[in-house]
């Protein structure tokens, strides 16, 4: 997990070092006018850690089937970020020189991995699940961007994305919601090539809505799962996404 986030840092800092590295003497400027069309499109590819904020509800009494009664301390968390893939398309609009509204249709590929410590006893035991994740995500974002200097424009982002969650088994301990919504927040930089303009841009999601499926405990068949299913009531989604835009 550190060695990802660290990943993310350097790369963050990388693209900030490159706006700076650039000369501050007026250049011969590269596709002048693509700043002006009121419509463009392209395509997008990228990487991202998907992360699970948990909200875990302490001692909880279990009826056992011979009709006894068990107290059990099972906390739930995310172990480590797993690296994942995403790739979509675009289309943005001029509103006007410094704000454009982009929609950005994108899927992204990851996953999760939940470990359950049971404390009941006076050993503690683990149970682990690998949550295989697919998004397919609509992000309506605002661009602010600043005025562009030479080959390269910074800017900054917000926005909301809702989304549809492909993945999820009944077998599991846990399982989320078909249908999540996002909040976004990010920043990046437009550079302006010979060719074609390439935006990297990093951003923060976060879920607005509670992405556990309570409903999820109802389906499950294997009675001796639903102590760690029941040890959380509360799921929020988070992702940070290092994303590459190709115009």
């Amino acid at each position: 997990m550190i060695m990802n986030i660290k990943a993310f840092i350097i790369t963050s800092f990388a693209i900030s070092s490159s706006i700076l590295a650039n000369s501050q003497e007026r250049i011969v400027q590269n596709r002048p006018y693509t700043d002006l069309r009121p419509f463009h499109l392209g395509i997008s590819i990228g990487t991202h850690v998907q992360d699970l904020e948990l909200m875990n509800v302490g001692p909880q009494t279990t009826n056992n089937i011979d009709g006894t009664i068990t107290k059990q301390l099972i906390t739930t968390d995310q172990s480590r970020w797993d690296m994942g893939f995403n790739v979509g398309v675009y289309g943005e609009f001029r509103i006007n020189e410094f704000l454009q509204m982009r929609i950005a249709p994108t899927m992204y590929f990851g996953s999760r991995h939940i470990v359950f410590h049971n404390s009941s006893t006076a050993t503690v035991t683990e149970n682990q699940q690998d949550m295989k994740t697919v998004y397919i995500c609509a992000p309506i974002d605002l661009i602010f961007a600043a005025p562009r200097f030479n080959n390269h424009r910074p800017y900054i982002l917000g926005g909301i994305s809702p989304a549809i969650n492909l993945s999820g088994k009944d077998k599991d301990y846990i399982k989320l919601k078909r249908y999540d919504t996002f909040a976004e927040i990010g920043l990046g930089c437009d550079f302006y090539l010979p060719f074609f303009k390439v935006r990297p841009e990093l951003k923060f999601m976060y879920s607005l809505i509670n992405s556990l499926d309570k409903d999820h405990i109802k389906r499950i068949e294997d009675k001796s799962m639903l102590p760690y299913s029941n040890s959380i009531n509360e799921a929020h989604s988070k992702m940070i996404v290092l994303t590459f835009y190709f115009e």
